[in-house]
């Protein structure tokens, strides 16, 4: 195993790198410690995590947090290993007070992520018999849910409501999911100088699917006529199919369970002219992933998660916002809901086991808030 270097999550003394093996070029995250040594159980934590299907983004979002904490603990000269709550009441503090990337402060949210990265590092460890089960257990204590979110069975008589809780946690608030603005929509479109590049946000911004979903699609699971019987499908209308497997390119459907996402006439449109830009450039190629490489080698090849952040970077730097694919799929579901769509209908739209999850778009945004106050105010006399 060799590791290369990337713009990965790193603290003075622990890093996250991607290990590349050379059996099959296959690629995993480690953490390493200050002897550039991939760290036993941080790096199994995450095989772990490879092993029970999580998304690569997770697991490299996982590599980062654990990293920085190991790290933390190097240098205060805390031992990882029995820590207890007066040391992680210290790291919370530093998370808060220290600089993050780009030397601004870490929100709560992104506090509570760090810990919650590391309380899954600590259980994990703990059931592996690598700790004492003890470490694990005195960082959650028991809690009484008086409200549950929409969706949760609490049980016949409330069994389900007892608990164990995170026993340090950052005040956070419930930010609106980033979402592009009509004009923003229009402007990232025009941006896109190809084919392929127009019907990928398309694709995201009507379908509202994940961009691990998008990369992971196969020619099968386009259903694109007006009827689909003869496939073999009860689903009337365009629509594609959802579905979590093992793909070539490392793309991976979050959820585990299949859904199919109706296509629009501008899906339709788009994927037509991306085909035609690839029979031209491929000819008659063999691949069954809907999206391939076209303008880079390997050519034909299934394309990666790289390729489609370099893309989206590009259309950052170009519109002067920030574009990222997940904010198309917070506009997919922000039209949705203003449209009038019943939340749980956008709820298996998005691929939600919980109706908690979709929820948060139906929060009210600043502009939302204001258009209601002049409206109100419009209509007085004095």
């Amino acid at each position: 195993m060799y590791v290369r270097s990337v713009d990965a999550a790193t603290s003075s003394t622990c890093r996250a790198e991607r290990a590349v093996l050379p059996l099959d070029g296959s690629e995993l995250w480690v953490v390493l410690d200050p002897a550039l040594i991939p760290h036993r159980e941080a790096s199994d934590f995450l095989r772990s995590l490879h092993g029970a299907s999580r998304s690569p983004h997770t697991i490299r979002a996982y590599a980062g947090r654990v990293a920085l904490f190991l790290g933390w603990c190097e240098a205060e000269g805390v031992d990882w290993r029995t820590i207890g709550l007066p040391a992680m009441a210290r790291f919370k503090h530093w998370l808060e007070a220290a600089p993050g990337r780009g030397g601004r402060r870490r929100s709560g949210s992104t506090v509570n992520a760090v810990l919650t990265a590391v309380c899954e590092l600590l259980r994990f460890c703990a059931g592996s018999g690598l700790i004492e089960a003890a470490v694990a257990e005195r960082l959650s204590e028991p809690r009484w849910l008086r409200f549950t979110p929409p969706g949760f069975d609490a049980g016949e008589s409330g069994q389900f409501r007892a608990v164990r809780a995170r026993a340090i946690k950052a005040r956070s608030e419930t930010p609106f999911p980033e979402a592009l603005t009509p004009e923003q929509a229009e402007a990232v479109l025009a941006r896109c100088r190809r084919p392929r590049e127009r019907f990928l946000v398309v694709l995201l911004h009507d379908t509202g699917l994940r961009v691990g979903e998008a990369l992971g699609l196969r020619r099968q699971d386009m259903h694109l006529l007006p009827d689909s019987r003869t496939l073999g499908c009860a689903v009337v209308g365009a629509h594609l199919h959802v579905r979590h497997r093992a793909n070539p390119n490392g793309a991976l459907a979050k959820s585990p369970f299949p859904r199919s996402v109706p296509a629009s006439d501008a899906v339709l449109g788009a994927h037509a002219d991306y085909q035609f830009e690839r029979a031209e450039i491929l000819g008659e190629d063999g691949c069954d992933m809907v999206l391939v490489n076209l303008y880079h080698p390997p050519l034909g090849a299934p394309m990666a998660y790289r390729s489609a952040k370099g893309f989206f970077d590009r259309l950052a730097r170009e519109c002067g916002f920030v574009v990222r694919p997940h904010m198309l799929r917070h506009t997919a579901a922000t039209n949705w809901v203003r449209a009038g769509v019943d939340l749980d209908v956008v709820q298996k739209l998005l691929g939600h086991a919980s109706l908690a999850s979709t929820t948060v778009y139906l929060h009210a945004r600043d502009d939302d808030k204001r258009r209601a106050v002049e409206a109100v105010a419009a209509g007085r006399r004095w």
